[in-house]
């Protein structure tokens, strides 16, 4: 999958600038989070003025690399293409080409950066300022920018009118029983002593995690799309966030894109246990953190019992993505990183 965004011959960077971007997945995010922020991204391109294409067939290359300003190859391409996209911009291909990682893979999988191919790449993408140093200690340097994700702020908003809201909802893909642990103790467990509705929406749930869900009152509703999860969140007092095992423990500072997309839906937030090494947000004003299991079973009486609070933390989550965190924020990012580039460029040439 790949899109353009153009920019005229002659035009600054400022005008509309020829993005290529080759990403596993635009048209759908069934167990893929990061194409929510990938949409987002092209969206907010969109809206400032560039034209844009799509397709889900592969054309020639060089023919797209041929006319682009700048290129962006996400992680989950296939190395091979990885590969290729640089070995051609190492051939003189005038574009900035940048290479996007969203994964926890290369602190996981310790080889997994030295694997690919991106001697041709003029930078990296990371989406945390530890994976980032993962790069900077391979030499990446100056060369590596952290890029957070965001919220898609076309998509994600409170509802426009307000309606009567009641229980807890948690939307997130069960997997490979990652979390299956974390989920029981700060969601079905928290819930389920305080008698409080719970609705369940994600994919990849096997019949033992239906089982576990039922035994705990919960309800599991099938895979929401993206377009319609705003509206699944305004129906709900309050929802949570558990991050993966290997998120939470080798990638601090690095919040799930739920995070992000709840609080700009205006819905109250408890988050399981993670470290805001980056100062995203802020704890008890934006979200309630909930350290242990008992804390999260306090944080969700809390809501349950205080409209005020609710309220509160809604404005104040929102009010912090609406000044930091959206995608607008994000692509603003993008352009000053290839303005720097794009002089290293000029310089070596």
């Amino acid at each position: 999958m790949l899109l353009q965004a153009l920019k005229e011959p002659g035009q600054s960077w400022g005008a509309a600038v020829r993005f290529v971007y080759f990403t596993h997945s635009l048209g759908s995010c069934w167990n893929h989070g990061n194409a929510h922020f990938v949409r987002g991204v092209l969206r907010e391109l969109l809206a400032r003025g560039h034209d844009a294409s799509s397709s889900t067939n592969l054309p020639d290359i060089d023919t797209i690399l041929d006319k682009a300003d700048v290129v962006l190859v996400h992680d989950w391409n296939d190395p091979a293409l990885i590969a290729a996209i640089g070995k051609r911009r190492k051939h003189g291909r005038g574009f900035v080409l940048l290479f996007h990682d969203t994964h926890h893979r290369g602190i996981s999988d310790t080889d997994a950066v030295h694997r690919l191919d991106l001697s041709g790449y003029d930078g990296v993408l990371a989406f945390g300022d530890a994976l980032a140093e993962v790069y900077r200690r391979t030499g990446w340097g100056a060369r590596v920018f952290t890029w957070h994700e965001a919220a898609d702020t076309r998509l994600f908003c409170p509802p426009a009118v307000e309606q009567h809201r009641e229980g807890a909802v948690w939307i997130g893909n069960w997997g490979d029983d990652e979390r299956s642990t974390e989920l029981q103790s700060y969601l079905l467990a928290p819930t389920q002593e305080l008698n409080l509705p719970l609705d369940v929406y994600g994919v990849r749930y096997p019949e033992h995690a239906r089982e576990m869900l039922r035994a705990h009152g919960a309800s599991h509703r099938g895979w929401p799309s993206n377009a319609s999860v705003p509206q699944v969140f305004s129906r709900y007092m309050m929802t949570v966030d558990v991050p993966r095992r290997d998120y939470a423990q080798l990638l601090p500072g690095i919040p799930t894109i739920r995070v992000f997309e709840a609080l700009a839906c205006g819905i109250p937030l408890i988050c399981a246990p993670w470290h805001d090494s980056e100062a995203l947000f802020q704890p008890g004003q934006d979200y309630l953190l909930a350290n242990c299991p008992g804390k999260m079973t306090d944080c969700m009486r809390a809501l349950k019992a205080d409209p005020a609070l609710r309220q509160s933390l809604a404005q104040h989550g929102l009010a912090t993505i609406r000044s930091r965190h959206t995608c607008g924020h994000r692509v603003d990012q993008l352009l000053a990183i290839v303005e720097r580039l794009t002089a290293v460029q000029q310089v070596a040439a």
